[in-house]
């Protein structure tokens, strides 16, 4: 019978840090006077929301400070938790309080926690039986009650960059004795292929390492494949990169303009979706710069809805390139605003006899429509607005 083996562990599990010194690429919160760091030294449990993308040490991080504050350190995942975990977890600080143990929960992917799940914690954590450290890769205000976001602090961890990744890998190369096997080009495309994430560029090495070859930049490239780009079509990435898009349009950045675009389909963006808030760019910030704009985006949707993809990226790409290239002139979107809050506020005024419908001779004899002519171009002698506003002005022309 062949000897039972205990599996080993994950190359990311294995290269996981184990102090704040080791984490590399969060210097933003990590080093001296920075907040992470401070509150280490103190070892006072905080209440932590960690906010970032995969891959950006959130989980690393919480069983860090749970070695500094000296805490029973208790991990959930939001995706698998049922109510009687959270009871469990409630016994169990219970317990740790009369032996005066402090409780560090951590929740991973909070925000799939209902709202009524995350009352449940509240009460424990106003008390100070339980520390909560929560990770989301979603915007926490949106995600997070807000008594708990009150009650913690929101930590906003970033995307490593290459040459955090790298060190990463190096360091990886190193302590697993295998700095000879992997040349540094071919690390370098790891990194470069990771989009940030560290424990996916430790798995890519990782595969890379059991197929038992010399690792070329072409076997990283069949081994990890093409890498699909972080884009979520319902949660920050999403709003994200539509704003940036729109931002570059505004701004006349073509470069910018076909960059996010591409991102998103590239992303599996629904074109219908980007296609409609060209049209609404066009009367919003193009306007009257561009009378011909409106009838291009409107175009580029009906186009878009027949073709579908890939053709529809040609498309989008010509037009938000015109979009983009067009003058710009919010004064129709700008006097459309100030003409709706006049009328929210005026809306009871009476219409002017003059330019009142008049059609019985009884609304004639009462002065309705009185010395209006059907004429082209006829301009009536008195204010089309009624009296009590009559001076007010809503369009301001764009100065050229």
């Amino acid at each position: 019978m062949d000897p039972i083996t205990t599996p080993r562990q994950p190359l990311a599990e294995r290269m996981r840090p184990q102090t704040l010194s080791d984490v590399l690429g969060q210097e933003q919160v990590i080093g001296e006077g920075k907040i992470l760091t401070e509150i280490a030294k103190k070892k006072e449990p905080v209440n932590l929301i960690f906010w970032g993308p995969p891959g950006t040490g959130k989980t690393t991080l919480a069983r860090i400070l749970a070695k500094e504050f000296a805490a029973d350190f208790i991990e959930l995942s939001a995706v698998t938790a049922h109510k009687s975990d959270v009871e469990a977890v409630v016994e169990r600080a219970k317990q740790n309080w009369n032996l005066k143990i402090r409780t560090l929960l951590f929740v991973d992917e909070i925000h799939r926690f209902n709202k009524a799940q995350q009352d449940a914690f509240l009460p424990h954590v106003e008390s100070g039986l339980i520390t909560l450290i929560g990770a989301t890769t979603e915007n926490p205000s949106f995600e997070v009650i807000p008594a708990l976001i009150s009650r913690s602090r929101v930590i906003v961890l970033k995307n490593l960059d290459e040459s955090a990744i790298l060190k990463i890998l190096k360091r990886a190369t190193e302590k697993e004795g295998i700095k000879k096997k992997i040349p540094d080009e071919s690390l370098a495309l790891i990194a470069k292929l990771a989009s940030g994430d560290a424990r996916s560029a430790l798995g890519d090495l990782e595969i890379c390492l059991s197929l038992g070859k010399t690792i070329t930049q072409d076997l990283v490239l069949e081994a990890v494949g093409k890498k699909i780009i972080n884009y979520d079509k319902d949660g920050d990435y999403h709003y994200d990169t539509i704003s940036a898009f729109i931002k570059s349009m505004r701004g006349s950045d073509v470069d910018a303009t076909l960059y996010y675009l591409a991102r998103m389909l590239e992303g599996g963006e629904d074109p219908k979706f980007i296609a409609r808030r060209m049209v609404i760019f066009a009367s919003e910030d193009i306007g009257l710069g561009g009378n011909g704009a409106l009838g291009l985006a409107v175009s580029a949707f009906q186009a878009v809805e027949r073709i579908g993809m890939p053709e529809s990226g040609i498309i989008l790409s010509h037009v938000a390139a015109a979009l983009a290239k067009s003058k710009k002139d919010r004064s129709s979107y700008d006097a459309w605003n100030r003409a709706k809050d006049l009328a929210r506020n005026t809306r009871n005024l009476p219409i002017p006899l003059g330019i009142r419908n008049a059609p019985t001779k009884l609304m004639k004899d009462l002065g309705y429509a009185k010395g209006y002519k059907w004429e082209a171009g006829f301009h009536h002698d008195v204010s089309y607005l009624p009296d009590e506003i009559k001076d007010q002005k809503i369009y301001f022309p764009t100065k050229p």
